[in-house]
């Protein structure tokens, strides 16, 4: 396989991981402010952060395909 179908896939994969971790912390944070509505405030604070941690993984293999491939 040659080096751009290699970068392709492991931005595919690392694609496929953001999501998978996106829903998971949504699903987790959706679950706790329907069990503590009284603490909506701080878990989707918490959840906004973690998001943005999660896709700047993304960010940085798809910058990363880039860099490799120049």
């Amino acid at each position: 396989m040659e080096t751009n179908g290699i970068l392709a896939l492991a931005l595919s994969i690392t694609a496929f991981g953001s999501a998978l971790g996106l829903s998971k912390a949504i699903e987790a944070a959706m679950n706790a402010m329907g069990r503590q509505p009284e603490a909506i405030g701080k878990i989707q604070t918490a959840m906004i952060i973690g998001s943005a941690f999660i896709e700047a993984l993304t960010i940085y293999a798809f910058v990363t395909v880039f860099v490799l491939k120049s």
